[in-house]
């Protein structure tokens, strides 16, 4: 299992439309992430800054780089592009992390 942690940006004055949206998450974009093999998947706000920190546990890198081809996850990037930093292809800006330590 591959532990990923990523950084991203929420939009001043965002905090409870996002957790809104993601709790109403569309069950094709569940089933996508399951497909692409994400589990044990979090997100957090540190309501300080209004960075979000994702968490996720994947089988393989490779399997998982291929959500963002495909039409669900650019569908759901358009629909948070307005509540959160994206790129131009409305993806969010994500500063990848790299694991330090991790404990069992």
């Amino acid at each position: 299992m591959i532990r990923k942690g990523t950084v991203m940006k929420l939009f001043n004055g965002f905090e409870k439309e996002y957790e809104l949206r993601h709790s109403k998450i569309w069950p094709e974009m569940v089933q996508m992430l399951h497909k692409y093999g994400a589990k044990n998947y979090s997100i957090f706000l540190d309501k300080e800054s209004n960075n979000l920190f994702a968490y996720v546990e994947i089988e393989n890198e490779e399997r998982w780089n291929k959500t963002g081809e495909t039409e669900i996850c650019k569908k759901w990037w358009e629909y948070m592009k307005d509540i959160m930093e994206t790129n131009k292809d409305n993806s969010p800006v994500s500063i990848e992390l790299r694991e330090v330590f991790h404990l069992d």
